[in-house]
């Protein structure tokens, strides 16, 4: 039933339909809910907008569509060379590279800043050392090791770190005293995993260069350090031309090369060590 003055309403004629009347009437009026073509175009192309966009975030090498959303495909042939068997996967302690050390994580400690490179590894560890028929592994009980070639980004120092992993600490603290006693028993590998060539026996070593030993638990970190071939180690000399250095700040004088070893070495041990510190 309807009043004097009143339509009949009709179907669609709700809230909406009335909202288009007080908008004006006519042909140009707002037409409630009802979807035009223009709008369907419209609403069509947000949906594939966003569509688009997610695929592009969720893809693997986003970076080739949007830079710094993650490395492109470009970058891949930049992977870090690791040389050797993984480990297994069910050893819960593995010395698994990308755990302990990611190929995209710094270190950076002090004035030091190193990028990790080529990787060597497996759970043979006499391979690990630089003269493969010494005794000095061979019943030692490792049970596996991992070396990493690191690179200074602002100084011209490479390092390489061996990590050797023990049935327990009683066992890891008897290797480490061994190690001591031999300096540059174990191998320098370069950043392409390559191991570096074997000092020759009547050189004496460079002051920098003597290795770092560290038990940590049950498990052995040794560091070590040198410059890049070609450039100049004169004791109190600064390198010579090293790439993208740092300058000194004012008035400072320029770090010694044995100061610039010193310094990637200790950054480079303290961060391998700090991973097993409670293991």
């Amino acid at each position: 039933m309807t009043t004097q003055g009143e339509r009949t309403p009709t179907p669609g004629d709700g809230q909406e339909g009335r909202a288009g009347r007080r908008f004006g009437g006519g042909a140009g009026a707002y037409r409630g809910g009802r979807l035009t073509a223009r709008r369907m175009v419209g609403w069509t192309v947000v949906v594939g907008v966003v569509v688009a966009g997610g695929w592009i975030i969720t893809r693997p090498t986003p970076g080739d569509f949007i830079p710094g959303l993650g490395p492109s495909s470009k970058d891949a042939t930049k992977t870090p060379p690791v040389v050797g068997a993984p480990p297994p996967p069910t050893d819960p302690e593995a010395l698994n590279v990308e755990t302990y050390f990611p190929s995209q994580r710094l270190i950076e400690m002090g004035a030091y800043k190193g990028k990790r490179n080529g990787v060597r590894r497996g759970e043979n560890c006499v391979e690990a050392q630089q003269d493969r028929g010494q005794e000095l592994l061979k019943n030692s009980g490792c049970q596996a090791y991992l070396t990493v070639s690191f690179t200074g980004q602002d100084k011209p120092v490479l390092s390489s770190v061996t990590v050797l992993r023990f049935a327990d600490q009683a066992t890891a603290v008897k290797a480490a005293d061994a190690l001591r006693a031999k300096p540059g028993a174990l191998a320098f590998i370069l950043p392409d995993a390559n191991e570096a060539p074997a000092p020759s026996a009547s050189a004496a070593p460079k002051p920098g260069t003597e290795p770092r030993v560290e038990a940590v638990g049950h498990y052995v970190t040794v560091t070590s350090s040198r410059l890049p071939e070609g450039q100049t180690h004169t004791p109190g000399a600064t390198p010579s031309t090293p790439p993208a250095a740092t300058p000194a700040p004012s008035g400072s004088p320029a770090p010694t090369p044995e100061q610039i070893l010193d310094e990637a070495t200790r950054a480079v041990s303290y961060s391998a060590g700090s991973q097993f510190v409670w293991m």
